[in-house]
């Protein structure tokens, strides 16, 4: 029989490609080779699935950015750009109804996403800009919770509007231009770093 955590990595594998709503319990178990009963073995509906698989989505993007190519970085602007970076390597695969899904039909797994962005944004993000801020690589009267909210909260909308910029643009030419581009213009006018040059 196939374990929980198996189920979990091939159900958020096709939600972020289909949809949460679309990527039926059927399809899954098909392409699992195993019965409808089998899913509900470990899951008394649908919902508690994608709340899993969300959960999993997240905590291997955590991982992710906790590993030594962002842990050794001592800039903190730097660490910003490697943070989305990650993010928009996972970003690119996700299907825009994905998204829409989870915060049309799956509140609660969708809760979960946001919660994870807003302490991303809120807390990891404007540490590091603060810390930047101190170290005198953002200019003084930049209002850095207002650039947070402007340009990093929100992310998710920008790329996954009507439909997603990784099926027209590059992950570099993303990244470039919504993070790059954001913080060069907020940066010291001496400041560089491997990803900003003067």
């Amino acid at each position: 029989m196939i374990s929980k955590s198996e189920l979990i990595a091939c159900s958020a594998l096709n939600f972020t490609r289909f949809g949460s709503k679309r990527f039926t319990l059927d399809e899954l178990a098909n392409q699992l080779g195993i019965s409808k009963k089998t899913i509900y073995h470990y899951f008394n509906k649908k919902e508690e699935l994608v709340q899993e698989s969300t959960a999993y989505l997240l905590l291997s993007y955590s991982r992710e950015i906790q590993g030594p190519e962002i842990a050794l970085c001592k800039d903190p602007l730097e660490k910003i750009i490697l943070i989305y970076k990650k993010g928009f390597e996972h970003l690119k695969y996700f299907s825009p109804t994905f998204l829409f899904g989870l915060r049309k039909y799956y509140p609660k797994a969708y809760e979960l996403f946001n919660g994870f962005r807003n302490d991303l944004v809120n807390e990891t993000i404007y540490e590091l800009f603060v810390d930047a801020q101190k170290l005198g690589c953002v200019q003084n009267e930049v209002n850095l919770r207002l650039v947070c909210e402007l340009y990093f909260l929100n992310l998710n909308a920008i790329a996954f509007g009507r439909s997603s910029l990784f099926d027209k643009y590059t992950q570099q030419e993303i990244l470039q231009h919504l993070i790059i581009n954001t913080i060069k213009g907020i940066v010291t006018k001496d400041y560089t770093n491997r990803f900003i040059q003067k």
